[in-house]
């Protein structure tokens, strides 16, 4: 058994929304596909990955290490214990062979997007989806299948007003969302506030609206929208200022009661963990959004839940970023708290298998082998354009 090839391309994603940072007319990600020796129905198996939204392809650092490694590696050191399928941890440590710690940035994304991949192979070997070979290996054996979700949008784009921003929200909650999310900090903080009194128009008893700043605030910003803010009941309030900005986060308690979430730029377990440490994060309320397709992977992730679990905090605190099958597959195999959709974004590399809807906030995963990409045909069709 050995991984024979590993193939790898950089995709647009580009659109003319922007959030308070950056605009995504320009984006791109890799997909990735570790092909294997194992035959099944007899075509090799395959797995793949891509890396979420907002950091770009990573295929450069990946052609020049890190794909290199892994198939210089000698097989039988890729393989479990038992010899019957891939040991990602072993795979990822090939990876990271002589390279220091730290500086995390694009490393990060590169490694996580090829973890993934291998992931997917793992489960599609052992004949089970993702989140049930999770569930058997690191939780009792019985996933929850059925995830929360909140629809992520509300972004700035041109000529957008109030009605076509309540208009979007409606779609989310017509289609069965009963969480929205809305961006901050690309206009004046009166103009959100508006917008904000608009989407709160459309809500019904049980729905309620997330906003995201994405890391846009200094202090006086950030403090100026947590008390103009708390005047609603909201979701969350995220990511108010600079990720690293652990004592910005910690300062924000005094003037935001109500929940706060972060993480999503955070992309090693000791990033995490300095934001637990420091960032005064409180575990009763706030919500942790650490992307494994960003942090190098599952086998990072499964280490940062390890990390929280010592700090006093649970997994299902933990929404990811990115709103792909990978994490919902966590999700229900590790006992998070749910996960971010793009209903209409970044296709079609978010949202669920074909068929899968959202019912009062929850989509049920099916039995698919691996992720499930293959249960998705659109994004299905792109991923096996690496093996043309």
């Amino acid at each position: 058994m050995k991984i024979v090839d590993i193939r790898e391309k950089t995709v647009p994603i580009s659109s003319s929304i922007r959030n308070a940072y950056i605009d995504f007319s320009k984006m791109t990600l890799s997909v990735v596909a570790v092909v294997t020796d194992v035959i099944r129905d007899g075509k090799p198996i395959v797995g793949y990955g891509f890396n979420s939204n907002g950091r770009y392809g990573q295929g450069a650092i990946m052609r020049e290490r890190f794909i290199p490694r892994v198939l210089a590696a000698a097989p039988e050191s890729l393989i479990d214990d038992a010899g019957t399928n891939l040991d990602p941890h072993k795979i990822w440590q090939a990876m990271f062979t002589n390279e220091k710690p730290g500086g995390h940035g694009e490393r990060s994304v590169a490694i996580g997007t090829i973890d993934m991949a291998v992931w997917d192979a793992t489960a599609k070997i052992a004949g089970t989806p993702l989140y049930q070979l999770l569930a058997d290996r690191y939780g009792d054996g019985t996933p929850n299948r059925s995830i929360f979700v909140y629809a992520a949008g509300g972004y700035y784009y041109p000529g957008q007003d109030y009605k076509k921003l309540q208009d979007e929200m409606r779609s989310y909650l017509d289609r069965g969302y009963t969480v929205v999310k809305k961006k901050i900090g690309g206009a004046s903080l009166d103009e959100d506030l508006r917008r904000i009194d608009a989407i709160m128009e459309v809500l019904q008893d049980g729905q309620k609206l997330c906003v995201d700043a994405n890391g846009r605030f200094d202090l006086e910003t950030a403090i100026a929208y947590a008390k103009a803010l708390s005047q609603y009941d909201l979701f969350w309030y995220e990511e108010a200022g600079d990720p690293l900005d652990f004592e910005l986060q910690a300062a924000l308690r005094s003037f935001y009661k109500n929940p706060m979430a972060t993480g999503e730029n955070l992309f090693s377990m000791q990033d995490a963990r300095n934001l637990i440490r420091y960032g005064g994060m409180r575990p009763d309320r706030d919500w942790l959004q650490f992307d494994c397709a960003l942090s190098y992977g599952l086998v990072e992730y499964l280490r940062t839940l390890d990390m929280l679990k010592e700090h006093g905090w649970s997994a299902s605190r933990c929404i990811p970023h990115g709103g792909h099958q990978m994490s919902l597959n966590i999700a229900a195999g590790l006992g998070l708290g749910g996960n971010e959709s793009y209903p209409d974004l970044f296709q079609p590399y978010g949202g669920f298998p074909d068929g899968v809807k959202v019912e009062n906030g929850f989509v049920t995963l099916p039995e698919l082998p691996g992720i499930g990409f293959e249960g998705k045909a659109d994004l299905y069709r792109e991923l096996r354009t690496l093996l043309d």
